[in-house]
């Protein structure tokens, strides 16, 4: 009966609103979903339904939506096929990066440090218009640099480095865009990959915010462009172990912010550089390039910054003056295989802080001794260090111990059990575990503890400011590698247990990796590779626990919440039908709130209605020239007039955005009709009309929907799912439908969606009820594949107006061209 049809719509409809904010949002739990059917290693703890109340871990929601997936250093094991937060450190991650990276508009933060991922970045990177941290270092990826990198116009820190990308470094050209184009960008880390071609001086401008260039390890050729030379903001440039040639440009003492500069083991040359006014300078790196003879440069004692001149095999000549060796943080130099001769006066007023002097294959052929010089200097391969010399400084010193390790916090070390370690406070556990990179420190004195404990105190004021439990942290064997980087085995363990769990070292991992951790300046830029996990603390599935059982306190309150409410509504309508008048059923309503419908389709009459099994629905025309939908009960219904007038009063007071108003009703000669707005476009529109409109291919999205959902049969006794099924092919264009759709739709055109349509039709059709979506994740689907499809959902929250008397506009009507839509199911109109 029509009355009680209108009470089940309303509760469902109240249910729908109260519940669709506290779970998380279907979309998201789709792709959670089905990463959990693809990865290995996961977490135990994704179970049930509600990643977001249910606190699954590495999960991390805000309004029930998924804002980042945070699974770093967890083991996992699989492909990429989606949407992705922070996954770094898995090396069993692999594959390719699929193009379907593109579709997430909203991802801010891509972060894939240290994984197994090969192939070519995806072009489709670049249709992330709100990318700002694109970091893709230690991986397999080869190819080019994608153009369209230079569209992320919010991009903030760029790092492919330690990948196998090659060719040319990309600038913009006509409507092709470039790296030139990212002018906000910070960081640009391009080290250790195959790079070729020149530098293109259309890379760099006088607009860009730069600091760091790294293009080091690399195969560039051709001249330092002297437009770089206009990027004022530069603190760090490597552009060493290349193929770069050419003169050094004479501008580059203009980047009087570059405290880090390495141009070594390239194929430079003409005059030494300038760099007299890069006053800030802490370390210089020149070494192996083909400059011209020349005296050792004097501008060099009067940079007060300095910390590490290296400048090996760079044609140098003369005598180094006693000066050069009291610059106040000079640590150490290194000048060996050069022309220096003469002999060499240290002098008594030396630096506290130089640890080493290199002068290896040189003519030197003294040494004054003046104040006894106590570190560590190198003069074999002179003059000086004949074949009889026993002087200290004709002998390679011999370091039997690691320059550092942090020392135990006064306490004796534990004998731990197998596996675990001893912290410095001496507590045996689990440690988090991995290796720092520091891409261009300002220092070189790798035995200072200075550094570590600085480094030391830094990390520990991170994590307790991030609520990680951490107990101490113990840095140790610092070295420079190949490439010149600073590594330094790092541990941290955790504090009153013996193990991290899952979500600890998650959030560590992501601070790590997302550069939220700052280490001290002198350290400068960073990556970190953890090391693989694998004694997560047993509290974790306790943790789920809990957090599951909060979800299911949660849901149980509003279910009982909800129950009370449709006990409410129940007895309320129940009330209001025994307050009619008696006369009420005696007598005919005939005032309708508008005039009656006319054009009646498909009848012409109203007095030759045909004896229907249930209600039937017709398309009219007021005198107003409105469009209307009347739904007319079936003859001999047993609907009471009492209850066709309560449901009257009822819907006259529902309004809503999402539902059509009622604009009239009439109760003549036993007849009940329902005079709706006309909001619903049936699929016959659709085959006579081309869908232009945004709103139409909307409303063709839930048209196929509902005819792929139905089982309509076809001609010969076909069924349209069943055909569907056999006919679908996802490696064509329309799944290869061509054949079942209807040629009016346009088929000569793109239907944006329309693939993913069929996917959604799909599932719906499914034969059990646990693998089909529900009717709000159905709509949530739909508003994703508009969203893709560039049409703006305007989706705000929609709030549930019984009294207003004013309606909104309907999603469906053709001629609005965005839609006010709030997520919830719409149930389908009764007509």
């Amino acid at each position: 009966m029509m009355g009680r049809g209108i009470l089940l719509f309303l509760l469902v409809r109240l249910f729908q609103f109260l519940v669709v904010e506290a779970a998380t949002d279907p979309h998201d739990f789709a792709v959670l979903r089905s990463l959990k059917t693809q990865w290995q290693n996961i977490p135990p703890n994704w179970a049930g339904s509600d990643p977001c109340s249910e606190g699954w871990e590495g999960i991390v929601c805000t309004d029930s939506r998924v804002i980042s997936i945070q699974l770093s250093t967890m083991g996992l094991k699989g492909p990429l096929s989606g949407d992705i937060g922070d996954l770094s450190y898995n090396p069993g991650l692999t594959g390719p990066l699929q193009p379907s990276i593109g579709n997430l508009k909203k991802l801010t933060n891509l972060i894939l440090v240290g994984c197994g991922f090969s192939g070519p970045i995806p072009s489709e990177i670049g249709y992330l218009p709100r990318l700002v941290f694109l970091s893709l270092n230690s991986n397999r990826f080869n190819g080019n640099i994608p153009p369209t990198i230079g569209s992320l116009s919010s991009l903030y820190w760029l790092d492919l480095a330690d990948n196998q990308l090659s060719g040319s470094i990309p600038v913009s050209s006509g409507n092709t865009p470039g790296l030139d184009m990212l002018t906000h960008t910070k960081h640009f880390h391009f080290g250790k990959n195959q790079l070729s071609g020149v530098i293109p001086a259309q890379l760099f401008s006088a607009n860009m915010n730069l600091i760091h260039v790294l293009f080091e390890d690399n195969q560039l050729t051709g001249s330092i462009p002297a437009t770089l030379g206009l990027v004022k903001t530069l603190e760090v440039v490597r552009l060493d172990r290349n193929l770069l040639s050419g003169n050094v440009p004479t501008n580059l003492n203009k980047l009087i912010g570059v405290s880090e500069l390495h141009l070594s083991n390239n194929d430079f040359v003409g005059p030494f550089p300038d760099l007299s006014g890069m006053l800030v300078l802490n370390s210089v790196d020149l070494s192996n390039n083909s400059f011209a003879v020349s005296d050792f440069p004097p501008y060099f004692s009067s940079l007060k910054s300095l910390t590490t001149l290296e400048a090996e095999n760079t044609n140098l000549k003369g005598v180094l003056p006693p000066t050069l060796f009291t610059l106040p943080q000079l640590q150490t130099l290194n000048l060996k295989t050069n022309l220096f001769n003469g002999s060499l006066d240290i002098g008594s007023d030396f630096s506290d802080q130089l640890e080493l002097v290199d002068l290896q294959n040189n003519s030197i052929t003294g040494y004054i001794e003046r104040g006894g010089y106590p570190n560590e200097l190198r003069l074999m391969g002179n003059p000086v260090c004949g074949p009889s010399a026993t002087a200290k400084f004709c002998q390679l010193a011999v370091h039997s111990s690691p320059p550092y390790s942090t020392p135990p916090n006064n306490c004796a070390p534990s004998l731990c059990p197998n596996g675990q370690n001893s912290s410095p406070n001496c507590q045996c556990s689990y440690p988090y575990s991995g290796t720092l990179f520091f891409r261009a420190p300002s220092f070189s004195d790798l035995e200072n503890a200075a550094y570590y404990t600085s480094l030391q105190s830094s990390l520990q004021a991170s994590f307790t400011t991030n609520k990680v439990p951490v107990d101490s942290i113990s840095l140790s064997n610092p070295k420079k590698d190949a490439d010149d980087y600073l590594e330094v085995s790092l541990q941290v363990f955790p504090s009153g247990k013996q193990s991290f769990s899952r979500s600890d070292i998650a959030k560590m991992g992501f601070m790590l990796s997302n550069q939220t951790f700052k280490p001290p300046k002198s350290f400068g830029p960073f990556f970190f590779i953890a090391s693989q996990y694998a004694h997560f603390s047993e509290s974790d599935s306790a943790s789920g626990s809990k957090k599951m059982s909060l979800g299911i306190i949660v849901g149980a309150s509003v279910g009982g919440f909800i129950l009370l409410v449709l006990i409410f509504i129940g007895v309320y309508l129940f009330c209001k039908k025994r307050r009619v008048k008696t006369d009420t059923e005696r007598r005919n309503v005939s005032e309708p709130r508008q005039s009656g419908a006319t054009s009646w389709d498909p009848t012409k009459s109203s007095d030759s209605f045909p004896q229907l099994k249930g209600p039937k629905v017709y398309r009219g025309t007021l005198a107003s020239g409105q469009l209307v939908a009347i739904k007319r009960s079936q003859p001999g219904s047993s609907q009471g007039r009492n209850e066709f007038t309560t449901e009257v009063e009822l819907l006259s007071r529902v309004h809503h955005k999402n539902l059509v108003g009622l604009v009239g009703f009439c109760f003549e000669d036993k007849e009940q009709m329902l005079v709706y707005e006309f909001g619903y476009l049936d699929p016959e529109y659709y085959m006579s009309n081309q869908l232009t409109a945004k709103s139409d291919v909307y409303s063709f999205g839930v048209v196929l929907l509902e005819l792929l959902t139905a089982r309509v049969p076809l001609e010969k006794g076909r069924y349209i799912v069943r055909e569907v099924r056999v006919a679908m092919d996802r490696q064509k264009d329309r799944y290869g439908l061509n054949e079942l759709l209807d040629s009016a739709l346009g088929l000569t055109n793109p239907l944006k969606g329309l693939e993913q349509f069929v996917d959604l039709a799909m599932r719906c059709v499914e034969e059990t009820g646990d693998e089909r979506p529900t009717m709000s994740e159905a709509v949530k689907e739909i508003e994703r594949i508009m969203q893709m499809a560039g049409m703006n959902t305007n989706a705000d929250s929609a709030s549930f107006d019984a009294t207003s008397t004013r309606s909104s506009p309907h999603p469906y009507h053709s001629h609005v061209a965005s839609f006010d839509y709030n997520g919830a199911f719409t149930p389908p109109h009764p007509y």
